[in-house]
């Protein structure tokens, strides 16, 4: 058996007296996506903090394996110098947001370019001196975040300022600039939010191919249930911040305990 990419271990987020999340656990195999579901207010997004660095678990891990060791998520955010999110992303986990976070007065190549500083930092004398190791960083830099503009469609946009770009474009630009970091993990927060028909169809062909053709691993809030089912290999059901559900799409769209949850109604009058 296969060690996971992502282990969730009896994680527990309490904000005062208030519980988020309740003992919640759950594995993320390496090159497929698994869907993180349930009603509003299920601690989905309190989730996604405490996997991205945003929040540490009030109890429990969060581990990221590598093939030559595992990383616990809750040391790199509470690490005395340099904590916090970007040693997360550093580490291998890359995240867009529910709501867009682009730098809109900045152009579509810059965005791009801007998330791949941990990747082309050098120190002031070498930028200064323009070296050549400072060159052909910058020039990989370009390659990579280019790369990433034609797969998501959006070469043609490069100069463009990122806040004039329609909002589906938007979305995509958000997830290119999440895999110019170079992500073991890529986690979406409801990517298809505000999307039409057509551009939900071309989100799903495209988080489809992140997985069959670059071998990427998906972690995904999404609340419509057409996307979830298309893509997912894997779904994670949350309600009142716990797991009531954890299994194939097959099997959680026929769990009671699912349909119970997001019908309003108790199991007992689901099964009758």
């Amino acid at each position: 058996m296969t060690t996971p990419l992502l282990d969730v271990r009896n994680v527990t987020m309490r904000f005062g007296g208030i519980v988020a999340n309740r003992n919640v656990s759950f594995t993320v195999e390496l090159g497929t996506v698994t869907a993180l579901i349930g009603p509003n207010g299920a601690g989905k997004t309190t989730m996604f903090n405490c996997i991205t660095g945003f929040y540490r678990a009030s109890e429990g891990q969060v581990l990221l394996n590598q093939h030559d060791r595992s990383i616990d998520i809750g040391t790199l955010v509470t690490a005395p110098i340099k904590g916090g999110s970007h040693l997360v992303t550093r580490a291998g986990i890359a995240r867009t947001f529910q709501n867009i976070r682009l730098f809109k007065e900045m152009s579509v190549i810059e965005n791009l370019l801007v998330a791949q500083h941990r990747i082309t930092a050098n120190n002031v004398v070498s930028g200064v001196l323009r070296t050549p190791a400072f060159r052909r960083a910058e020039r990989e830099a370009v390659d990579r975040a280019y790369f990433w503009l034609r797969e998501m469609n959006l070469a043609d946009d490069a100069n463009r300022l990122a806040g004039e770009l329609p909002y589906g474009r938007q979305r995509r630009l958000e997830i290119a600039r999440a895999m110019c970091t170079g992500p073991q993990l890529i986690c979406l927060d409801e990517p298809a939010a505000g999307l039409n028909p057509s551009e939900t169809r071309e989100l799903s062909e495209l988080i489809q191919r992140l997985c069959s053709e670059h071998h990427q691993t998906v972690l995904v809030i999404e609340h419509d249930m057409g996307l979830v089912m298309r893509i997912s290999q894997h779904i994670v059901v949350l309600d009142h911040g716990e797991v009531i559900s954890d299994g194939s799409p097959d099997h959680v769209a026929n769990d009671p305990a699912v349909v119970a949850a997001y019908l309003g109604v108790s199991e007992e009058e689901v099964s009758g």
